[in-house]
């Protein structure tokens, strides 16, 4: 009997590593490919030394490769970037030694088996082990640290605090708890080596007397993450306004809207222009100009992580950072509290800001055909009128020399705007293109799309249920208009759509989310982020079936993929996508991403070990649709040519009638299917699948022994079974002949 523990491989959630994630998650591919076939491998292992040994090298591979992935999981994040070229040799190694293994193999198994080790050969040959750019970045920077060998010192260490900010902001430790949990895997590890391993050992001390020393500066008040997704924050981050290339809004002064020249980081680990924010403290401040929360001290520290990037940044792009001295001053309401956006004055500063022409600009009141001039030279007069005649609605704004009536393009520099401002102007477009749907489309650009995304982040962020609400109906509006035409989404974008189904707005975030999942563009593990939070819809929303049916929907998008279906498979999801198959709505999609999984072996053996699901299918088969049962058909065909245990759970009296009735009543497709699960039902029931040579699988060998060394009334109880649906098919055959 073969050894079943040795492929079974328990394995933290590719989106739990630490670092790595994608060197852990080919390196997961690999074994789950090796997996497949280990079952078969061992029950036809030759009993030779050379083969017992091959055996013997291929089981520690395996191993090695569990123990890396947990590794990455567990281990620090500093110190996996430190070795991170390590880890991604020792993972080439071993997949050069699976490969190596399998080769050998190759030439001891029978032919049939030895095709299918040549299949996972050519996985093996073309699978890549890469790093993030971010992860790279943080290890060199590191590993130059570690080689200064700086003596230690209670004084604060540019040459220490500098690198160590950076490589914190690539590898996400920004927050407090972030600092704590790395502080505490640097501990265990040095547990471990304590005694054995001196130059590690040295390596963990030292990045835990820069944690302990730093770890205020580099995560202690941190409210929001900076800059998290360093690697793409040169090229994604971008907004196109006027044909120009705008900075990442993490580089900007939230006062002066602006690219910083000296950032420093304030009490509650935010970050501004040290000039603007000293005005601001200096005018009697003691809250935050961001958040309007009360600061512990008024100290600033200076954020030279960020100055780093917003550095790189400028030299990519060949621009240069004036000093605040030589900056125009910012517009008065950012540097005290709001005030009612009515005033001429203020509606003009924010319009400065926009550079936009609009001295040919009128505002028109929708209600009446009365304007108003918006002259510069009015503007600086500060007038004050009466907001209540007129509408600062965007689609009042007109532009007389095109007529074109709505314009959208003041939507890119969105987020340069107060925030109730934000809120209004994302209302009104909303509740504009609600009333002039018709003619929308021809004024709705891509481009509109992230700034509306960074939008519903910080509407998130500031837990603003409307805003959140208006902004996730506003995308949603514009994806539907824009269509097949849709660009991919960035992954910030994916994240924030993903953080959004756990939210209030949980339909809005899955319609928009059903649109995404549509373009099959999207990298796996982009994908699998969003998983989690579907499951939990799944298991949280059992009597909103609307809900339900748009998570299903996005499921049967997402298992189209081989990669984003593994995930799913990992994730359990068939334990919870099972009790759907009872209800009329959802059991046609439920349907549909079984059929999907059941691509995985994994997939086909947890749908045949799960009675609500066998005994689901059984029951579409009687009362279900044409399409239903086609679906349900296809699954129970994969599930019967994948083991011949499989076949004996399916072959039930019920299902020989259901099947009977489809081969003569049901629609073409639907009577070829049930024609050829009766045929395969008959040879199984006439022992085919328990020849070797038909179907290799020792699992159902070992299985059946067992049964009938365990319980040999069973054995009977099951033949005679058999022999009775045996016969209904064999007559069901000769009335066709």
């Amino acid at each position: 009997m073969e050894n079943k523990v040795a492929v079974v491989v328990e394995l933290p959630y590719c989106y739990t590593m630490k670092v790595h994630r994608l060197i852990c998650l080919e390196l997961k591919k690999c074994m789950d490919r090796v997996s497949q076939i280990f079952p078969s491998i061992e029950s036809a292992r030759p009993q030779c030394l050379t083969g017992l040994k091959v055996m013997c090298s291929l089981h520690v591979s395996m191993e090695k490769a569990k123990l890396l992935i947990l590794h990455c999981s567990e281990s620090s994040k500093l110190y996996l970037a430190v070795t991170g070229e390590k880890i991604l040799l020792r993972s080439e190694k071993i997949r050069n030694t699976l490969e190596l293994c399998l080769s050998q193999i190759q030439n001891m198994v029978p032919p049939w088996l030895e095709d299918k080790i040549s299949r996972v050969l050519d996985d093996l040959r073309v699978a890549t082990f890469t790093m993030e750019s971010s992860e790279a970045e943080a290890g060199k920077v590191l590993l130059a640290l570690v080689r200064l060998d700086i003596a230690a010192s209670t004084s604060v260490n540019m040459s220490e605090l500098k690198p160590l900010q950076m490589a914190a902001l690539w590898l996400h430790i920004t927050t407090p708890m972030a600092v704590l949990i790395e502080r505490r895997s640097i501990k265990r590890l040095l547990e471990k080596v304590q005694g054995t391993d001196p130059n590690k050992e040295k390596i963990l001390k030292y990045l835990l007397y820069l944690v302990r020393k730093y770890g205020r500066s580099i995560g202690g008040y941190q409210t929001e993450p900076v800059v998290l997704n360093v690697e793409n924050s040169w090229e994604q981050a971008q907004i196109a306004v006027s044909g120009e290339h705008e900075p990442p809004e993490q580089f900007k002064c939230p006062l002066s809207t602006r690219l910083m020249y000296d950032p420093v980081i304030i009490a509650n680990g935010q970050t501004f222009e040290r000039v603007w924010i000293k005005k601001w403290f200096d005018e009697g401040h003691k809250t935050c100009p961001k958040t309007d929360t009360k600061l512990a001290d008024l100290l600033v520290t200076p954020n030279d992580a960020i100055k780093d990037l917003i550095s790189r940044w400028c030299t990519t792009h060949g621009v240069s950072v004036p000093k605040p001295c030589s900056q125009p001053t910012p517009p008065d309401h950012r540097l005290q509290k709001l005030q009612s956006s009515s005033s001429i004055a203020s509606f003009g500063s924010s319009m400065n800001g926009l550079h936009l022409q609009i001295s040919n600009v009128s505002i028109r009141s929708s209600n009446t055909n009365c304007g108003f001039d918006l002259s510069h030279e009015k503007i600086k007069e500060g007038i004050e009128i009466n907001p209540s005649p007129i509408n600062l609605d965007p689609f009042n704004l007109k532009l007389h020399t095109n007529g074109r009536g709505i314009s959208l393009s003041f939507l890119s520099k969105l987020s340069t705007l107060p925030w109730p401002t934000q809120c209004k102007a994302v209302e009104d477009v909303k509740t504009g293109l609600e009333e002039n749907s018709l003619g929308s489309h021809t004024m709705i650009s891509n481009s509109y799309i992230k700034p509306l995304i960074r939008f519903l982040k910080d509407a998130y962020d500031r837990c603003d249920l409307k805003a959140q609400r208006d902004g996730a109906e506003l995308i949603l509006t514009f994806l539907r208009e824009i269509g097949n035409e849709m660009p991919p989404l960035q992954e910030d974008a994916i994240y924030v759509l993903s953080s959004l189904l756990d939210s209030e707005i949980t339909e809005e975030a899955l319609a928009i989310m059903e649109i995404v999942s549509i373009q099959q563009c999207y990298k796996s593990t982009i994908l699998a982020g969003v998983l989690p939070s579907i499951l939990r819809i799944l298991g949280n929303h059992i009597g909103e079936h609307h809900l339900l049916l748009l998570a299903l929907k996005i499921l049967n998008n997402f298992s189209a993929n081989m990669d984003t279906a593994q995930h799913m498979v990992y994730l359990d999801f068939i334990s919870k996508l099972a009790p759907f198959l009872g209800y009329r709505n959802l059991a046609g999609y439920c349907l549909k991403v079984l059929k999907n999984l059941c691509n995985i072996e994994e997939a086909r053996v947890a749908v045949s070990e799960s009675n609500v699901c066998v005994d689901s299918l059984i029951e579409l088969l009687e009362i279900g649709t044409n399409k239903e049962q086609e679906f349900a058909m296809d699954i129970m065909i994969s599930l019967c040519n994948d083991c011949a245990k499989h076949c004996q759970l399916v072959m039930k009296e019920r299902t020989i009638r259901s099947l009977e009735n489809i081969s003569v009543h049901g629609n073409a497709r639907g009577k070829v299917i049930a024609t050829d699960l009766l045929q395969l039902l008959k040879d199984c029931t006439n022992g085919h699948h328990h020849q070797e040579d038909s179907i290799p699988t020792s699992d159902f060998k070992s299985d059946t022994s067992q049964e009938s060394a365990d319980s040999p009334k069973q054995k009977k109880k099951a033949s005679k079974a058999s022999r009775f649906l045996g016969k209904r098919i064999a007559m069901l055959s000769k009335r066709r002949h």
